[in-house]
């Protein structure tokens, strides 16, 4: 290959993995007011989902008040299994370089679709709870669907293959809820390589940040051109309270609430790995044979398999109820699941008090109260504890995730029965999924409802306008806490915040960028003349470009390293005027700990729509941070009307 001409590089193919009824309404979106109203719901927007297929057939896709797919549209139906409507313009599958039916027969892509543009769809439910009217965040876009991932993950050069299908095919939007390697050079990641190509045509790429966390340094698909999600929760439970014999009661969470279940009635309480067997913790299959778990509660640990395969384990073996524990990386984010027989999940601490109370009682006794839906738990919304976080390893020092979006217990669309006795195939079927995958295909939608009221808007605007809106303050107005520990999260955790549809419509300023400079970005932070030609796809001589390092990329946020020997950077931005024409704003600094923020001008005046205005921002260690490893703080532009805010992330060393 290297000897065809216009060759530039080559590698060994890799696997990828793959990473409602009340989320619209909890990001402020409604069907008669709020950031829904003027943006006719998405309508004449594409998104083009790139994952594991879809169930054409479920309701969350019918085409119901859908009109045509816009002119400029030019994909098709290229796979057998389904036709498409006025809601699915276009499906075809790619594998191993070969056409493949678009069908989904996992659920992750059809839950990821209908989370993004999935249409009204009445008395949606999951065994009974969460009952309302679901709906994807732009219930009237389209969606294209790009199957790449089949049984043994997503390969690269399929992922490649679909992206470059969907800019020819004209989406406007790429939902991509695909794994990506933290330590991965741009040009090993499909989806670094394929959106640049896409931002270069108008397209705006959505990606999933991972599910790495809580540790550090995991944040996936980190390019400053690819918005990166991490994940949040929301402030429902679908509530299950384990109560002890002793008393305590611990609150927990499970989709599965049978009403034939006696909790008023304490059954013997068993935890399998008391003894040392590492499978009986994890209550894996045939681990539990030799166990008496017979009409007891059963704990076993989360983790190695599905928590739902785990209950099937407890079912067969006799087991009248399980509950499970979060591992101690999980924290305190946990799940509402379809389980086959009663159970309740509940925190890392609560668990090690319910393991501690079979340990040093002779005859521990359990039982599960079910409680439905319930709202208004607190702290919400909190970073999922699986949500992966920063800092960057490759990209200079963005801030990387980009945002939050609600990501745990997620209501949306699925293939199949769920719970007990499933059908294998389902025609209306909603489930409860959490990961990043399911925070990325929220923002994907708030993208369809911008670029529907403004079409001209680019990327880099769009980007802008939902970094710069996000909300870092709970519901509460306490900076969102971090999901393992439920203390403050770190900013390499929260990003910006939690994405806010309502003022990424009416950002104020924005922070715009040419694609052209990312090529002077590249070649800023270090990558060679082939590896820049490998990204850009044209031939590059990084000595002929005017070099851009990442704290002059005129990002939305800013983030620096500090230390000894680096005591201060200087930042350069230029930000535009999207507001009213005239309109004047202040800055309001939040300096983050032992840090010094400096602006060359504290004040900045309008006069037009499109006016530009330059400062610099300087960041200077003073005092002293402690034994702190990071810190936050946030500049904001403030006028009558916007709040236009950065955040600021240092790292110490």
């Amino acid at each position: 290959m290297e000897a065809i001409d216009g060759f530039v590089y080559a590698e060994p193919d890799k696997q990828h993995k793959l990473r409602t009824t009340y989320t619209p309404n909890f990001l402020g979106l409604s069907q008669f007011d709020g950031a829904w109203g003027g943006t006719l719901l998405g309508e004449g927007i594409v998104i083009g989902v790139i994952d594991t297929g879809i169930h054409a057939s479920h309701p969350s896709f019918n085409d119901s008040m859908m009109p045509p797919p816009p002119l400029k549209w030019r994909g098709r139906c290229r796979s057998s299994g389904f036709a498409c409507n006025n809601k699915i313009v276009g499906a075809m599958g790619f594998l191993n370089g070969t056409r493949a039916p678009a069908t989904d027969d996992d659920g992750h892509g059809t839950h990821v679709a209908s989370t993004a543009a999935g249409n009204f769809v009445d008395d949606a439910e999951v065994l009974g709870t969460a009952k309302g009217v679901a709906s994807g965040m732009a219930p009237r876009a389209h969606l294209a669907i790009y199957k790449v991932c089949f049984q043994d993950g997503c390969s690269g050069s399929d992922i490649y293959a679909a992206i470059d299908q969907a800019i020819k095919d004209g989406v406007d939007v790429l939902s991509m809820s695909i794994s990506g390697a933290p330590d991965a050079t741009f040009y090993q990641d499909p989806v670094a390589i394929g959106s640049l190509a896409a931002v270069e045509k108008g397209i705006f790429p959505c990606a999933a940040a991972g599910n790495n966390g809580p540790k550090i340094h995991t944040v996936n698909h980190d390019a400053p051109w690819v918005l990166a999600v991490g994940a949040s929760s929301t402030d429902r439970r679908i509530g299950a309270t384990v109560k002890l014999g002793n008393g305590m009661e611990l609150e927990g969470e499970s989709a599965f609430q049978p009403s034939s279940f006696d909790s008023t009635t304490l059954l013997p309480l068993v935890f399998p790995g008391m003894y040392g067997d590492l499978n009986a913790s994890y209550c894996l299959k045939g681990s539990l044979d030799y166990i008496d778990v017979y009409t007891k509660v059963v704990l076993c640990w989360s983790g190695a398999i599905k928590d739902t395969e785990k209950g099937e384990v407890v079912y067969a073996a006799g087991g009248a109820a399980m509950i499970v524990m979060n591992l101690p990386r999980q924290g305190y984010t946990i799940f509402s699941e379809a389980h086959i027989l009663p159970a309740a999940h509940v925190s890392f601490v609560d668990g090690m008090m319910i393991r501690d109370y079979v340990y040093f009682n002779s005859a521990p006794t359990a039982t599960i109260v079910f409680h439905g839906t319930e709202f208004g738990v607190r702290p919400s919304p909190a970073v999922a504890a699986f949500s992966s976080r920063g800092p960057a390893l490759m990209n200079g020092g963005i801030l990387k995730p980009d945002v939050l979006a609600p990501g745990v217990n997620i209501l949306a669309a699925w293939p199949f029965d769920v719970g007990p006795n499933p059908s294998a195939l389902a025609t209306k079927t909603f489930n409860f999924e959490s990961g990043t995958s399911m925070a990325t295909p929220h923002v994907s939608g708030i993208v369809a409802l911008i670029k529907n009221v403004h079409p001209n808007w680019s990327p880099a605007v769009i980007q802008s306008a939902i970094i710069t809106s996000a909300k870092d303050l709970d519901l509460d107005g306490n900076i969102i806490v971090d999901g393992n520990s439920n203390n403050t999260a770190d900013i390499f955790a929260t990003g910006a915040g939690q994405v806010n549809p309502a003022g990424a419509l009416d950002p104020g300023l924005v922070y715009d960028r040419s694609p052209s400079n990312y090529i002077g970005y590249l070649c800023g932070i270090g990558y060679n003349d082939t590896e820049v030609t490998m990204m850009a796809r044209q031939r590059v001589r990084c000595s002929g470009v005017k070099a851009i390092g990442a704290a002059q990329l005129n990002y939305p946020s800013i983030s620096a390293t500090l230390n000894s020997s680096m005591q201060s950077l200087t930042f350069e931005r230029t930000v535009t005027n999207m507001g009213k024409a005239s309109e004047v704003y202040l800055s309001r600094i939040r300096e983050p700990i032992g840090v010094r923020v400096d602006l060359s001008t504290y004040q900045l005046k309008f006069s037009r729509v499109g006016q530009q205005r330059s400062f610099t921002v300087r960041l200077s260690m003073q005092g002293s941070h402690g034994s702190l490893a990071s810190a936050r703080g946030k500049l904001e532009w403030v006028s009558k009307d916007h709040v236009v805010a950065s955040p600021i992330a240092i790292s110490f060393t």
